[in-house]
This record gives C-alpha cells, sequence and structure tokens, in this order.
C-alpha cells in the first residue's frame, strides 16, 4: 500500500519507514527538506509546508492507503518559553489542520482509508493511582489540553468517512530517542536516582512495539478512535530508577528533587514529576503482542542495540 507520513524524518518516523519499506509498501515523507543529505532507502521525500495547502504535496494523497501524522515541533525541546509553548501547540495542529483538509478536497473514491495521527500519554494529565484506559477523561496539565485539541483537529476527518487513530504514545525507549538519552543520562554519570517522590507511575513502550502500533493502525480496519501506546509492565518511577541502574551497572540512588527539577525546567517538569497508572486495554483487546512487554528486557535491548 501507498503511505504518506507526514514527520516521517523524526525518531518514530525513521523507524516506521523502515518497517513499511521492508515489507515492500510504498512510503511518501512529506518533509520541508526533502533534499535531506541522509534519506533512508526505498521512500520518496516530497516538500510540504504544514502551515499551507498548496503544493505538489496533495497530489500525493490521492490513491493513498493511509496517513500517518507524527509532525510537530519536538515537546522535549528546552525551554519551554511562553512562546515555545505556543509553537509546541501550533505546529500540531497546523500540521493535522492541513492534513485533514488536504483529505476533504481529495475526490471521496480516491480517499486514504485511514488517518492514524500521534497523540500523547499525557492526554491523561496527573492521575496518581488511578487505572487509566482509553475511555478515561482527560487531564488539565499543558500536556493534556495540547494532546486533546490535538485529537479534536484529527477527528475532523471522520465525518468524511476516513478511520481516525489517535496514538497516545508514552516514552520511547531507543538509543537514538533524546528523551530517553536524557532519562539515563545521570546513571551514566554515576549520579542517577528516582525524580521527585519516585512514586508517579512511569509508563513507557519499546521503539519495536510503538512501531508495531502504528502498523497495525493502519492495516487492521477495525482499530479506531483512542489507543494507548504504553507497554504493560508500568512502574512507579522510584522502580524504574532502580532498574535503569541494574541494567547499565550504576547507581540509582541520589533523588532528584521535585522542586530542583522546577527550578531548570520550569513546566517542562512535568514531562517528569507527573504520572499516570495507563494500560494498553485496546491494544491488548485487539490482539497486539507486545515484543518487549517487560521492563527490564526493553531496557535491556535498548542498552545493546546498535
Amino acid at each position: 500500500m501507498k503511505v504518506l507520513i507526514s514527520g516521517g524524518s523524526g525518531f518514530i518516523g525513521r523507524h516506521l519507514v523502515a518497517s513499511l519499506v521492508q515489507d515492500g509498501h510504498e512510503v511518501v515523507i512529506l518533509t520541508r527538506r526533502p533534499e535531506t543529505t541522509n534519506p533512508q532507502r526505498g521512500a520518496r521525500y516530497v516538500a510540504w509546508d504544514p502551515r499551507t495547502e498548496n503544493g505538489e504535496w496533495v497530489k500525493e494523497v490521492a490513491g493513498a492507503a493511509g496517513v500517518v501524522n507524527l509532525a510537530g515541533t519536538s515537546i522535549g525541546s528546552w525551554p519551554w518559553t511562553r512562546q515555545k509553548m505556543a509553537e509546541l501547540l501550533s505546529s500540531r495542529l497546523s500540521a493535522t489542520a492541513t492534513l485533514v483538509n488536504a483529505l476533504e478536497r481529495t475526490p471521496a473514491d480516491r480517499r486514504p482509508s485511514v488517518l492514524v495521527s500521534a497523540s500523547g500519554i499525557d492526554y491523561y494529565g496527573d492521575r496518581g493511582d488511578e487505572a487509566i484506559t482509553e475511555e478515561s477523561r482527560a487531564g488539565d496539565s499543558f500536556l493534556a489540553r495540547l494532546s486533546e485539541q490535538w485529537e479534536a483537529e484529527a477527528e475532523k476527518a471522520q465525518p468524511l468517512g476516513i478511520r481516525v487513530v489517535r496514538i497516545r504514545t508514552a516514552m520511547v525507549f531507543g538509543r537514538e530517542a533524546s528523551a530517553f538519552r536524557l532519562l539515563t543520562l545521570p546513571f551514566r554519570l554515576c549520579v542517577g536516582g528516582p525524580l521527585g517522590n519516585g512514586r508517579q507511575w512511569f509508563t513507557w513502550i519499546h521503539i519495536d512495539d510503538i512501531v508495531g502500533l502504528y502498523r497495525l493502525a493502519l492495516e487492521d480496519s477495525q482499530v479506531t478512535g483512542p489507543m494507548n501506546a504504553v507497554a504493560p509492565d508500568v512502574r512507579r518511577e522510584r522502580e524504574v530508577a532502580t532498574e535503569i541502574g541494574r541494567v547499565f551497572h550504576r547507581p540509582s540512588l541520589i533523588p532528584v528533587p521535585a522542586f530542583a527539577l522546577q527550578l531548570v525546567l520550569g513546566k517542562e517538569a512535568q514531562l517528569l514529576l507527573h504520572g499516570r497508572h495507563a494500560q494498553p486495554a485496546k491494544a491488548r483487546g485487539y490482539g497486539y503482542q507486545f515484543r518487549f512487554g517487560g521492563l527490564h528486557e526493553a531496557l535491556e535491548d535498548t542498552r545493546l542495540r546498535r
């Protein structure tokens, strides 16, 4: 099948593209920089500007089987100034709206059948020990409101007869993932330990499984609506810190107080201090089998993989 991917040059996008190309699918990456010096083999790069609905890229929509929307300024970029927070929101909303408008302008018999749009597990906000499934309400933090508006923009494709799947993604474990490198850096420097009080639930997913869930959303016509992209082995953050120390053969005893994180990171500290006990209820319901469902095996694979 032919798949269009916005944000295909990012960490998740590169791995998803490689998986699709390996299985013989035609992949078109929508990018601001089609002249990239490090193109992925087997993929085509087409120029697009997520702020406008004009351009040659619009012609690629017709006849595609699916569209994957990964576009947006990196959440991990620092610092979160007021301007940066506005950019985090606007970059996601404008890109999603542009894609949905292009889908609307495409003749019905040539429209892709599915739009798979990224979202964040932060949709639920900071929820303590509450058991979270895809049916749980949205939270009230900045990232929760961002995710809620992002998903609402993607849902506008549903009245067009397009199946819409929203992937609520936890922290992705992968050697090249910036968030994972930041999480493990203190341990590599032998100063790792729990973040805040360490009681917050920590959701995560291995890169192979986030790719697997995107593939499931693209290929299974029964999959629709929100889907928690989290591994089933959810632990409290202090347990995660202990496991990271064990896998990387480093101490994990030096706690980082919440006030210190808030002082340095400001509102961005919610990425580390907020938690929710989210489970992959829908993924399991669709029969998805996690390749790396356990925390230890996921960390070990990430440490060893080249």
